[in-house]
């Protein structure tokens, strides 16, 4: 049986390697997390992604996607968004409300696809027509990509608080996290 955590400190520090783990490791239930935007129309999008890497230092959370994509258009918009992870295993939900930077182009995309290239993920970001377009739609219609040869995109998103709530039998516990600070909050 796991030993409870019991200090911010210990919390805070338990969650960053989870979420790290998670980056790494196919199975952990954080991998997938929900990521909710905003919508043009002002209707919250949410969808499950892929977790691909963690920064501890930076406390940042990177995404990859496909430049064309809705939560995309999304972003470009309206920067604040949130991941909401759920593990079992744990028994801990955690919503991280992000600001999400959204790059196509540039060092850190090249570095990224020229990975992603290598594997079977690569024709994600290469397809004629746009994720959640019609498929009756000509492919003829598409617009280029930014460099002609994929549409791959990067989103990194800068955690601004994260809500963590642990489910137990002895009582649950909850709290908020900033960079900086921590409070207690009532489950």
């Amino acid at each position: 049986m796991r030993t409870p955590l019991q200090t911010p400190k210990e919390i805070r520090e338990q969650i960053w390697r989870e979420l790290a783990r998670a980056s790494r490791d196919r199975h952990h239930a954080w991998r997938t997390p929900v990521l909710a935007t905003v919508g043009g129309d002002g209707f919250p999008n949410a969808r499950v992604v892929v977790l691909r890497e963690v920064d501890v230092t930076q406390q940042t959370l990177c995404v990859y996607t496909d430049s064309r994509s809705p939560k995309v258009k999304d972003l470009l918009c309206e920067s604040r968004a949130q991941f909401v992870f759920w593990s079992a295993r744990l028994k801990w939900q955690l919503r991280a409300s992000v600001a999400v930077s959204v790059e196509t182009a540039g060092p850190a995309v090249q570095t990224r696809w020229q990975r992603v290239s290598q594997s079977a993920s690569a024709t994600d970001y290469l397809g004629p027509v746009a994720p959640g377009d019609d498929v009756a739609e000509s492919a003829q219609d598409a617009p280029p990509s930014v460099d002609a040869s994929h549409y791959f995109a990067l989103l990194t998103a800068q955690i601004v608080e994260m809500d963590w709530l642990e489910l137990n039998r002895e009582g649950h516990r909850r709290a908020s996290l900033t960079a900086s600070s921590w409070r207690w909050l009532a489950p």
